[in-house]
């Protein structure tokens, strides 16, 4: 057949006898002549590039601004081009009705449709390098276009053709599109000028591009980069190469960051504030706010979530159309050859053609997956502009909460904290979801009525079943979250036992306790495990319902029919309405999750209005200027509940002082030398109630101020209400201030007057030491410098294993009081401020260091610098020192003036004085010999060093994969990033139990086939002939078959679903069990090197993923997996040339698949580690508050939070971003999948039925293969905790198992105590230096024996030689004439007594504490108590021996705990105890008291004491004295203190 334009087989077709423009073939060659002028302009320009013209500001390239109009010509060219493929169809369709080829039906629309794209394409290089003169040649190109189309539609209209013809509608919405372009492209002249005006617009790129730092891009990019996040592909395809970080996604556009977002909802909270305001019981509605701020983008969402759902339906219609297309076809063979002069093709004719629906259903799946996409996008970006806005709000109204309310506990920090990190989330959720409330009523009422008109009444049958079974879900939903909290409950519990076993681990291995505190962890387990189960049966319900309603309902719906209706089931009806409840299914199920986010919402808004409405501190309206205003409205309020709207009138201003310090002439000269009056003043903690009365103070300017009393008596109450944290119930607070004529007070407005105050609880940032002294003030090393000393911290911070840069706070190195207290003196020294305030600077120092800091830091530097200083105090011996003192008692003010003033007006009260004076300087005495400072710096070294070995031993996030070499070129770091770790998978599959696993795969398999058996079935009953004799009884022969399936399907789900959640049960349970009992028997060096917060990471979070995140996930991915192989399987049996088109489509989501993971996981991690600063900085400042805003802080402070919540949001938003770049694309894929299976099924199909199943399956992939791959990530991140546990579990134990049996050791060994040493060596593990070099000793029995020697000479490694905590390599220790290595280790250690140095308690009773393996009996225990001196005091308990020991023993004090470790060592009567520097942390009294009792109670006992203090041990019997591991020293004190030169001699003298 020979080609020609206008066809070969119309005699007429080149005849313009009746004008040119009569004839239909020349009128559509005219419609090539723009197509052919626009390709014949623009490929020249595209090629030549655009070097020379590019825009000179460096902006990120591509991402250039937008011309006017962008997204409107975007919509309008996708719409044409659309437009232009339904003219090519329709033309070819024609064409294959005529005798001979024409071309003129389709080769215009072709290369309309090349013109259309090049157009696009075009537009978009102009518009990125900013060029718009050539915008011209698409200008003329518009024109030409419309008018040749409206000469063809004018030569329609002449003719008579009818509006139901395809190719006039086509016509006619071609001129509206090419004017609308035409119109947009004018719309562009007039607004950037660029011809035809004298002065073009000058334009700048929106700020967002000029920063380099802003890496998303979505705002800013073309419409279709934005449909399918194109701009995404450079930074998935670089996480390949190194890991995506904090840099590489950079800053966030300016219209999400958080203060951005703030200020509009705080404007919006602030009207609905002002509706309400006379109508006083009603309080602002959140909702409305938020409504407001935020409801423009939810409207556009749920736009999008509308048009994806109503095309959603097209997929069914397209398959009832494409299976009745395929019948007809099949039927009827022969078509009719239609009259070349009337070629026209009406719709109904058009769209019954089978391959233009397969086009048609490729169009509307890749149009519906990107609305939805879009949807999803929306909602993201809103919640999360919301979560950015609340928080900030959240975070301004902590910032001015009254103190009382926190102290009252109003509003506790666990309240404030839940605020943070649930409910803001909670709302964030919701947003998430929230289109789909509206979305899904409509959706499930479309779909009701679509299969209605399949169907008829049994369509109504299957709806009504899924209907019936949806609230089920709500109620499984519902009782999932009770089991997630009971769960949680538990596993709190289960945590605070094994913090304390991890915290006393040594005392444990020494007293051979294991076992009983590790049998009490797993009873708590074993109820988690309970709770658990709960939680995974209803789970597991959760996802049968999930899988078994459709069956079901088809099930109840095809029966139905059968055997109501007289026409038999047609393949079309069928695998339609099987379509349709597939999509219905979906929004039943994610119902009930979203009726629970709602009512979450709605309680969460209720929180968070309680919060924002409830009390502040007064106003500072003095802030706002006018102080005088102020002064009047106190006056006009001196009723008793006004708050102190005066709240301090601004000081001096403080940088102006120092560096003029002529300003100081200004100030009035009356208050001249008065920093600070209160005039009386009464106050309250917001109860009503004076706390503080009748306050006339001043506090002198440049002086010392000493407040002074009793506990209790409101001296820092006092402190607080000068600050204005208390509420004024009268008088005044009067801050001497600047004269306010000057010039320059509103310039110095900000440096606002700020207090630097140390609390009484010190506070600390969690930050690094310099950080928390500088608290953002400016750096000055000398200043820095004379502040530490001052303090005296620099040996503890040269303790710290980086210095002053260590991290310190929640997440760093936990420091001891003292410490803590003197950085937060150093940073109120530090700080530039006129006054000072300092409460109770000294409580938690010992002498030496008070004195230091009351020298060098108060008198020396404070005075130096002329600042005012208030210090609260019990010291007494200081009040020398002071220039002004303030005496209180009560809530009053009981003295005010100098100490002479006192001397001489109040007697009585400076005898008090003196004799209070006399007794803390006996107890100095007394102190100067516990000096505790050496010992704090003592417990920080003991915490710090092993951790210098260890800080390279375990990092967290290193693969370290045992099968790989560790060569570290970048090609294996690569493949180790990208490989899923599928050997730990087998791990945790295998732990769950063999059985399980095979009981798992097989019926899973066993699933997936009866669920394709039943479609199969489906499909050759529907398309058998329909001979309707042999109908009945074959129906139902199939019904039969057909139900029974069914049952099996929905048997077969519940089993499977609970077999998964069985066999991760399994597996949590031993992995924990394992875990618990390997640590608990490891070794005491592997506790030495890893830090416990790594420890308990494993049995807190890791423990969690491993209980409730991982089954879950593996069900998804095996049902997903197995569903898109059954579905391609399914596909390809049904028409095998499937799979020629599938290798390609493969290919491509195997690269999709790994790019997405690797990125996946870095925004994971990146997401996860971002927010634990947040919610710490939210924290932190609840309990710091007092001080921040003594500080006047709060700026500084509200722009961190800000930086932080918007660096957590980015993450959020990129690792959004990333899912959304993933399903666009395999959506994408599986619409290729759907078009080719409809293509090579319409072609090669063996009968309908088969095409419509080739179909529906199709169609379901397309929902399925994005889950496989978010799945795979999901796991793959997961996996992680396995491995962190899997990496404990292949560590060393100790070894229990000695070479003598328990039996074969004498009952009451070792009688004697008798000790031979001998030739021992000694060290901490086979890789490490010895620190013990061949010892020899010989210890009589009943000896006491003092072991002294530097810090690491190897003292305490002897003691621990004894339980054998260390390796022993050479030598041994015979006690009572056997070798203590052969012995088991329970054996050894029940048998011998340690008193430790830090006196370890645990929770729970007395008598637990003294004895937990319940051996002994009352008389016992009491006897024991009463040689530790503690009868009296446990008598006097509620409860005696029962008495309760909260952690750590926290409600004793530490002489008192460390007498219970004594009563402890007692009640195991052993004839060895072993002392290891235990009176270290003890007071003298204490002291005295363990001494005495070690001679008397002990006496005829072996007692080895290791010295901390020389003179503990002169009266001992024998000396031993060590150094580097060696014994240099050894003989009666006596000898030794003989030799004048000896070491022992030397140790006493620098003891005296």
């Amino acid at each position: 057949m020979r080609l020609s334009f206008c066809g070969n087989d119309n005699a007429s077709a080149y005849n313009i006898s009746a004008g040119v423009l009569r004839n239909v073939c020349f009128v559509d060659a005219l419609n090539l002549v723009p197509h052919v002028f626009l390709l014949f302009i623009t490929f020249p320009i595209l090629f030549i590039g655009w070097g020379s013209q590019s825009s000179k500001v460096q902006i990120h390239h591509n991402t250039w601004l937008h011309f006017p109009g962008h997204n409107l010509r975007w919509i309008l060219t996708f719409t044409l081009l659309f437009v232009h493929v339904c003219e090519i169809a329709e033309g070819i369709v024609s064409d294959t009705q005529m005798k001979s080829r024409h071309l003129h039906l389709f080769l215009p629309a072709i290369m309309g449709f090349v013109a259309a794209t090049v157009s696009i394409v075009y537009y978009h290089n102009i518009e990125t390098s900013n060029f718009p003169k050539l915008l011209l040649a698409l200008f003329l190109y518009w024109i030409m276009a419309f008018v040749t189309k409206t000469i063809k539609l004018v030569r329609y209209c002449q003719d008579g053709v009818p509006f139901s013809q395809l190719r006039f509608c086509i016509t006619g919405i071609m001129v509206i599109l090419y004017g609308l372009l035409m119109a947009v492209e004018i719309n562009v002249i007039r607004v950037r000028r660029y011809v035809f005006f004298m002065n073009p617009q000058k334009v700048k790129p929106p700020e967002d591009l000029q920063d380099l730092g802003v890496r998303f891009l979505q705002p800013f990019v073309n419409l279709l980069s934005k449909a399918t996040y194109w701009w995404m592909n450079t930074l998935i395809i670089s996480a390949h190469k190194k890991p995506v970080d904090l840099k590489a996604i950079g800053k966030l556009p300016i219209a999400m960051r958080a203060l951005t977002n703030y200020v509009c909802l705080k404007e919006a909270y602030e009207e609905q504030k002002k509706k309400v305001a006379d109508q006083p019981n009603r309080s602002p509605s959140i909702w409305l706010a938020m409504y407001s701020a935020f409801g423009r983008p939810i409207l556009l969402s749920s736009t999008f979530r509308y048009l994806a759902d109503l095309l959603g339906f097209a997929g069914p219609l397209c398959i009832s159309g494409i299976v009745q297309g395929f019948q007809n076809t099949t039927n009827n063979t022969n078509t009719t050859e239609k009259n070349p002069s009337n070629s026209y093709l009406s719709s109904e004719e058009f769209l019954r053609n089978v391959y233009v629906l397969a086009v048609l259903l490729f169009l509307a799946l890749i149009l519906q997956r990107t609305f939805l996409q879009a949807s999803y996008y929306v909602t993201t970006e809103t919640g999360i502009n919301l979560r950015g806005a609340l928080l900030a709000m959240i975070y301004n109204k902590i910032l001015r909460l009254s103190t009382s309310n926190l102290s009252m506990g109003e509003m506790t920090l666990g309240q404030i904290n839940n605020l943070v990190a649930i409910e803001t989330n909670q709302l964030m959720w919701f947003l998430f979801l929230c289109p789909n409330l509206w979305a899904m009523p409509v959706q499930i009422i479309m779909g009701v009525i679509l299969l209605y008109n399949l169907l008829g009444v049994s369509a109504l049958v299957g709806a009504a079943v899924i209907v019936l079974l949806a609230p089920i879900q709500y109620f499984i939903a519902t009782k999932l979250a009770e089991a997630q909290k009971s769960t949680l409950d538990y596993s709190t519990e289960r945590l605070k036992k094994t913090n304390e076993i991890l915290k006393g681990i040594k005392l444990l291995k020494l007293y051979a306790w294991e076992h009983i505190f590790c049998t009490s962890v797993e009873e708590t387990r074993m109820k988690e495990l309970t709770s658990l189960k709960t939680f995974a049966l209803h789970t597991s319900l959760s996802i049968f319902m999930n899988a078994a309603i459709p069956i079901a309902a088809v099930l109840a719906t095809f029966v139905t029919y059968a055997y109501t209706n007289d026409k038999p089931l047609q393949p079309a009806q069928a695998f339609a309405s099987l379509s349709l409840f597939h999509i219905l299914v979906t929004p039943l199920f994610l119902l009930s999750t979203v009726v629970r986010f709602a009512v979450k919402a709605i309680i969460s808004v209720q929180k968070l209005n309680e919060f924002l409405l409830s009390d502040e501190i007064g106003d500072d309206s003095w802030r706002g200027g006018d102080s005088s205003v102020a002064y009047e409205s106190c006056k006009k309020h001196t009723g008793l509940h006004t708050k102190a709207i005066n709240r301090r009138q601004p000081l001096r201003y403080q940088l102006e002082s120092y560096e003029q310090p002529t300003k100081k002439q200004t100030r009035p000269v009356e208050i001249d030398d008065i920093a600070i009056k209160v005039t009386n003043g009464y106050f309250s903690w917001g109860s009503g109630l004076a706390t503080l009365s009748n306050i006339n103070i001043r506090i002198p300017t440049g002086q010392m101020t000493m407040i002074v009393g009793q506990v209790g008596c409101g001296k820092s109450s006092l402190l607080l209400a000068i600050l204005g944290e208390m509420q004024t119930l009268e008088g005044k607070v009067h801050w001497s201030n600047v004269n306010e004529s000057e010039p320059s007070f509103e310039a110095s407005r900000r440096n606002r007057y700020s207090v630097a105050y140390a609390a009484q609880k010190p506070w600390l940032l969690n930050a690094t030491v310099e950080e928390n002294i500088i608290f953002g003030s400016p750096f000055n090393k000398q200043r820095y410098k004379a502040v530490t000393d001052a303090c005296s911290l620099q040996p503890d911070i040269d303790l710290l294993p980086f210095g002053d840069q260590t991290e310190i706070g929640e997440r760093g190195i936990n420091l001891s009081g003292g410490q803590r207290q003197r950085i937060c003196v150093a940073r109120a020294l530090y700080q530039n401020t006129n006054i000072v305030f300092l409460d109770d600077p000294f409580s938690a120092l010992d002498i030496h260091l008070s004195d230091h800091l009351m020298q060098e830091g108060i008198l020396k530097f404070l005075q130096e610098d002329k600042r005012t200083l208030v210090l609260v105090t019990h010291k007494l011996q200081y009040l020398p020192h002071a220039d002004w003192i303030i005496a209180m008692k009560d809530g009053m003010v009981l003295r005010e003036g100098t100490l002479k003033d006192i001397q001489n007006k109040d007697v009585e009260l400076y005898e008090h004085w003196k004799t209070l004076m006399n007794r803390q300087d006996q107890e100095l005495e007394k102190d100067m010999e516990a000096d505790q400072t050496t010992l704090e710096r003592k417990t920080l070294r003991r915490a710090m060093y092993p951790r210098e070995s260890k800080s390279q031993l375990e990092d967290e996030d290193e693969e370290e994969e045992e099968e790989e070499d560790e060569d570290d070129n970048m090609s294996t770091v690569l493949r180790l990033r990208t490989k899923m770790p599928w050997k730990t998978c087998w791990r945790y599959l295998t732990s769950g139990g063999f059985f399980l696993l095979f009981l798992m795969i097989f019926s899973k398999l066993l699933k997936h086939s009866v669920i394709v058996a039943i479609d199969y079935w489906l499909a050759t009953w529907t398309s058998m002939d329909n001979a309707n004799e042999v109908r009945n009884v074959d129906d139902t022969y199939h019904v039969a078959v057909f139900s029974i399936l069914s049952g099996a399907g929905i048997v077969l789900c519940l089993i499977t679903s609970l077999t998964v959640e069985w066999m991760g049960l399994t597996a949590a349970k031993n992995l924990h069990h394992n875990l618990l009992n390997k640590i608990i028997l490891g070794p005491i060096r592997f506790f030495d090197m890893t830090p416990l917060g790594l420890i308990l990471n494993r049995f807190s979070a890791d423990t969690n993923i491993i209980d409730q995140h991982i089954p879950p996930t593996l069900e998804s991915l095996t049902r997903s997996t197995l569903l898109c192989l059954s579905a391609i399987g399914m596909i390809s049996y049904a028409t095998p040339w499937f799979l020629v088109a599938l290798v390609p489509l493969g290919i491509a989501f195997y690269f999709i698949q790994k790019y997405f993971r690797v990125a996946s996981k870095d925004l994971q991690e990146l997401d996860d580690s971002t927010q634990l600063p947040l919610l710490c900085h939210f924290s932190e400042t609840a309990e710091g508050l007092t001080t921040i805003r003594a500080f006047r802080h709060e700026a500084r402070f509200k722009q961190r939070m800000l930086e932080l919540t918007d660096t957590n949001n980015i993450a959020y938003l990129f690792l959004s971003a990333a899912n959304r770049w993933l399903e666009v694309r395999t959506d994408y894929l599986g619409a290729c999948i759907v078009l080719t299976a409809a293509v090579t099924s319409i072609t090669e199909g063996p009968n309908s039925g088969f095409v419509g199943l080739g179909l529906l399956y199709a169609l379901t992939i397309t929902n399925y293969l994005n889950w496989v791959v978010r799945n795979l990530a999901d796991l793959e991140v997961q996996m992680g905790a396995v491995k962190k546990v899997h990496s404990f579990l292949n560590m060393e134990s100790e070894n229990y198992d000695g070479y003598l049996d328990p039996s074969q050791v004498p009952k009451d060994w070792p009688q004697e105590g008798e000790i031979k040493i001998e030739n021992l060596c000694v060290r901490y593990e086979n890789n490490l230096k010895p620190v013990l070099k061949h010892v020899k000793a010989y210890i009589k029995p009943g000896q006491k024996v003092g072991i002294c020697g530097r810090t690491g000479s190897g003292k305490s490694s002897l003691s621990l030689a004894f339980f054998r905590m260390v390796d022993i390599f050479d030598g041994r220790i015979v006690i009572d004439g056997i070798d203590i290595s052969k012995l088991p280790l329970h054996t050894l250690r029940s048998r011998l007594s340690i008193i430790l140095q830090d006196p370890i308690l645990f929770s729970g009773s007395i008598r637990f504490n003294l004895d937990p393996e319940c051996k002994c009996t009352d008389d016992r225990l009491w006897e024991a108590l009463e040689i530790a001196q503690l009868k009296n005091m446990v008598k006097s308990l509620p409860g005696g021996l029962d008495a309760m020991v909260t952690e750590g023993g926290e409600n004793f004090s530490v002489g008192q705990r460390q007498l219970f470790c004594l009563a402890r060592a007692f009640v195991r009567k052993s004839s060895i105890l072993i002392m290891d520097e235990a009176t270290a942390s003890i007071d003298m009294a204490t002291e005295n008291i363990l001494q005495k009792v070690v001679m008397t109670a002990f006496a005829d006992r072996t007692v080895v004491t290791i010295a901390h203090r020389v003179h503990t041990i002169l009266t001992a019997d024998l000396v031993i004295v060590m150094k580097r591991g060696n014994i240099l020293e050894y003989d009666t004190p006596e000898n030794l203190l003989s030799q004048e030169d000896g070491i022992f001699a030397s140790f006493v003298r620098a003891d005296m």
